[in-house]
């Protein structure tokens, strides 16, 4: 069973912030329970590749690019791309339940810890994408609309894989 945490009504900024990034990352685990991996790789509609288990594998990268490269500075590639090309998580063709749910937990892992670790939310670092410094909240604050947008799109790839709804 997954722990969906529910975030304080009246916590702080970052315990704010932490509560609802978990609960969203819960929510995405929450969609994918009980499906076979077929069932998770099932596509949207031709001609995209998308599906509830090229979500998890790109949230893995968002995970892993936002945190460790962005926030921490470590000189990595994308799990599944060396030409850092977020299209290729999408396609889980012959991708499995374990290697990419594996890959998001060890990246939501190393998220928690940057974030725990850093001095505060001012904390800055630099997003060469948008060539611009950014803090520590707006990244947390980007992460959140990033889940959010994803279960969307999650909420309809589960009703379609097997009518379920809600979550």
């Amino acid at each position: 069973m997954i722990d969906r945490p529910e975030p304080p009504l009246t916590g702080d900024e970052r315990e704010t912030l932490r509560a609802f990034l978990d609960f969203h990352r819960a929510t995405l685990a929450l969609k994918c329970e009980g499906l076979s991996d077929d069932e998770l790789r099932q596509r949207s509609m031709p001609p995209s590749t998308l599906s509830l288990l090229g979500l998890v594998r790109h949230m893995a990268e968002v995970e892993r690019t936002w945190f460790r490269k962005v926030v921490n500075g470590e000189d990595i590639t994308n799990v599944w791309s060396a030409e850092n090309d977020y299209q290729v998580a999408y396609d889980a063709t012959g991708a499995t339940r374990d290697e990419a749910f594996a890959a998001w937990q060890d990246e939501v892992e190393h998220a928690r810890r940057i974030e725990r670790e850093a001095e505060s939310l001012d904390v800055i670092a630099y997003q060469p994408r948008w060539e611009q410094h950014v803090s520590l909240r707006l990244v947390m604050h980007h992460m959140c609309h990033e889940y959010a947008r994803h279960n969307g799109h999650a909420d309809f790839l589960r009703e379609g894989v097997d009518g379920v709804t809600g979550v």
